[in-house]
């Protein structure tokens, strides 16, 4: 699994909206900002999760982008999923019967990619969001951060 920007900058939009009180509308231009992001990529990738359900858009002045589900009903590989990301390693290939080593290696590769899936659909944003404020009450922060 390669994760590209598309990937970590859906899952810092999500986590960013995930911190806003009471899960309101935030603008496009706000997460950019706070984040660090280019605001015409994030708004294609917004749209992209919009339609996979997993944040919904308000319009007007107070308007903009927040989550359509609580933090814990969004797993880290929905976010991928949603935005095109690939969680396969590589294509599945079969290899010969007389060839142990191949079999043996490609049984570890395949536990070794369905344990990796079963972990990016088990951790929620709710886990991120934690994790981040753990991190930052160590570091003796208040409520804003940089994923």
């Amino acid at each position: 699994m390669k994760l590209t920007t598309r990937g970590h900058y859906s899952v810092k939009a999500l986590l960013d909206l995930s911190l806003q009180p009471e899960f309101g509308p935030t603008s496009v231009k706000a997460i950019a900002d706070r984040q660090d992001l280019p605001a015409p990529y994030l708004e294609k990738l917004l749209m992209e999760m919009r339609r996979a359900g997993l944040v919904k858009s308000l319009r007007g002045a107070t308007g903009g982008y927040q989550l359509a589900r609580h933090p814990a009903q969004i797993s880290l590989g929905q976010i991928l999923e949603a935005v095109g990301e690939t969680i396969d390693p590589f294509p599945r290939t079969s290899p010969g019967s007389e060839q142990a080593e191949d079999w043996v290696t490609d049984r570890l590769w395949h536990q070794l990619h369905q344990k990796l899936k079963e972990s990016l659909y088990t951790i929620s944003l709710e886990d991120l969001y934690f994790d981040a404020r753990s991190w930052q009450a160590s570091q003796g922060e208040e409520t804003n951060f940089v994923v």
